[in-house]
């Protein structure tokens, strides 16, 4: 009798420790794979509390005059900070611009003008709504006259993003700006640019997007408001989460000079956890 017990007493306690060993292998799983999906949703977000460095790739197959190609590479970095009781997001980019050069329209490399904006992150009651909102500012840095605006440029910067769906995210990134000192021989800049953030995911890092940036010149009327669809793959590692995608882009409406019609949208993402 006494060793039925002890046997009875034993099984037991190898069935429960199973029981809790699989519970907790489960649990375990289940916070990983959510981990997971929250990373892929943020990695889209524009305001995202991570730092983060990105490099884009813009190839413009044909602008709208001259009739030739370009290419723009942006390095942008992204850090959050706070500022007594509020949090912000600074973000810093500067290109790297080949574009045709009046007169005789051949290429040109070099740096183009950095662009600096603070968006102050607001509590807007909704933990999977980031909105931000703040001052910009525009440094004339082109290496090259013509592949910049030889213009100190401010204004201002809006953006959102949702990400309560784990299968579709969208927002915005809003801003002007306009010139208050340079070159008094270069054109003033007053511009303004709206940019659609739209991702739905497919499943395991993969997703679809679209992200064109449409802009107006308000000193010339040149605008461009390009149309994309492309294909992304986040891959979350332990410290670091990184974000492939390739975007082409059509224009569907441009009026003016060195607007592209087509162009190629590719970029690595990092965050830094």
């Amino acid at each position: 009798m006494t060793l039925r017990i002890k046997k009875n007493g034993i099984l037991f306690l190898t069935l429960f420790s199973l029981m809790a060993i699989l519970s907790f292998t489960s649990t375990i799983n289940a916070q990983e794979e959510t981990e997971k999906n929250d990373a892929v949703a943020q990695a889209n977000n524009p305001l995202a509390n991570f730092t983060a460095f990105n490099v884009h790739n813009y190839y413009i197959g044909e602008l709208t005059a001259p009739e030739q190609d370009a290419n723009q590479v942006w390095a942008r970095f992204a850090k959050p900070f706070s500022l007594g009781k509020t949090n912000w997001l600074m973000r810093a980019s500067l290109p790297l611009n080949t574009f045709p050069v009046a007169p005789d329209f051949k290429a040109k490399t070099g740096l183009g003008d950095l662009n600096i904006f603070a968006a102050w992150l607001l509590d807007v009651g909704n933990p999977t709504l980031a909105f931000g909102v703040g001052p910009q500012i525009t440094v004339p840095t082109a290496t090259v006259s013509e592949l910049g605006s030889q213009k100190w440029s401010a204004g201002i910067v809006n953006t959102l993003f949702s990400f309560k769906s784990k299968t579709f995210q969208y927002g915005y990134l809003l801003s002007w700006q306009a010139s208050f000192a340079g070159e008094e021989d270069r054109e003033d800049v007053n511009v303004g640019a709206f940019q659609p953030f739209l991702f739905y995911q497919l499943g395991k890092g993969s997703y679809l997007r679209s992200t064109g940036a449409a802009f107006y010149n308000f000193t010339n009327d040149i605008y461009g408001v390009p149309v994309g669809l492309g294909f992304g793959k986040v891959i979350p590692k332990e410290k670091t989460v990184f974000n492939v995608f390739i975007e082409p882009q059509l224009s569907i409406a441009d009026s003016g000079p060195g607007v592209a019609k087509w162009q190629i949208f590719v970029g690595l993402n990092t965050q830094f956890k």
